[in-house]
């Protein structure tokens, strides 16, 4: 290892262990910087990761408002919908308003969601603000619901593309979130509510036909959003309470190629009713295979009980090595 990326190792990771610092400790063993290798180049790549998605992200928010909704003078929620509702009403442009209405969000995101997705947030922001100042889009439509639909499709992609790397080009989650701990309400209820005064403005100062097809941008851009962070692939983890569990877990392993989870457990019924031991199966599975793998527990033991949940995400294990099996 050369001396140079030993001391990139030494300064960016081996540092910052608070151990070794408490130690005092100035020399580090090979398996040590070894180690430290390995977590540089993880950082290295997601950073990189990062900002691929967050470019993507702008790019599409950027032509979104550009070629959809700001010809139209229609808006969305949140902190881009209050920038493109000042636009309509004044001459301030829009690239400067996003920068100055987010800059609270971004102090905000620096105290509660920590140092670097807050400096990642303003680098998209002041990004997101460059592109729309410098790069211009054509109109792609004149058709109102087609411009509503589309708009809010590319300014969701973008917000989402960008969570996914890490930041947000709106600060208003940031927002619900600092409020909803202060108050004990949802981040839901939040962020309707701050979406209502904005299209409440819109109705009165440009007209209600523009709020209404700024709604459907609003709902259009919420589902994209929500479709890329949660992407394409739903899971479902499936609990599986039977006396076959043996067989039930052999048929999961062999028929549908997927891992499973055994651990003990006890079945009862009522208050005076019979306790006995038994092993619970559990396995996460994608929605296209869900039919297969009930059809499936029905011929084993069509009085098993079957306990379905929706699962965001899954990391590591066999979901994501694994081909579908058919």
């Amino acid at each position: 290892m050369n001396s140079f990326l030993t001391k990139l190792i030494i300064e960016t990771i081996l540092k910052n262990k608070r151990r070794r610092q408490a130690l005092g400790k100035k020399t580090y063993t090979r398996f040590e910087l070894a180690k430290g290798f390995r977590e540089l180049k993880i950082l290295i790549i997601r950073q990189f990761k990062d900002a691929i998605l967050i470019s993507l992200g702008i790019a599409s928010a950027a032509f979104g408002l550009e070629s959809f909704l700001l010809p139209s003078k229609f808006i969305d929620g949140g902190a881009t919908g209050i920038s493109l509702l000042i636009t309509e009403l004044t001459s301030f442009p829009l690239w400067g308003l996003l920068i100055v209405i987010n800059i609270p969000f971004v102090i905000l995101a620096y105290n509660i969601l920590g140092k670097e997705f807050a400096i990642k947030t303003a680098a998209a922001i002041s990004l997101l603000a460059i592109c729309i100042a410098t790069v211009h889009f054509q109109e792609v439509t004149h058709d109102k619901l087609l411009v509503a639909v589309f708009g809010g499709f590319f300014l969701g992609a973008g917000i989402g593309l960008s969570v996914r790397g890490g930041a947000v080009i709106d600060g208003t989650e940031v927002l619900a979130i600092f409020l909803s701990r202060k108050l004990g309400t949802t981040l839901g209820d939040i962020i309707i509510g701050i979406n209502v005064i904005i299209f409440s403005a819109a109705a009165y100062f440009l007209s209600v036909e523009s709020a209404l097809y700024s709604m459907i941008t609003y709902l259009v851009a919420s589902k994209t959003l929500d479709f890329f962070i949660e992407g394409i692939e739903e899971y479902t983890g499936v609990t599986i309470i039977s006396p076959h569990s043996d067989e039930i877990r052999q048929m999961i392993i062999d028929t549908i190629g997927r891992g499973v989870t055994v651990y003990s457990g006890k079945r009862g019924f009522g208050r005076g009713g019979e306790t006995k031991e038994i092993d619970i199966v559990y396995t996460v599975i994608t929605r296209l295979e869900l039919n297969k793998l009930k059809t499936e527990i029905e011929k084993i033991d069509p009085n098993s009980f079957v306990v379905m949940s929706s699962v965001k995400d899954t990391k590591g294990g066999m979901i994501k090595k694994r081909p579908l099996e058919h």
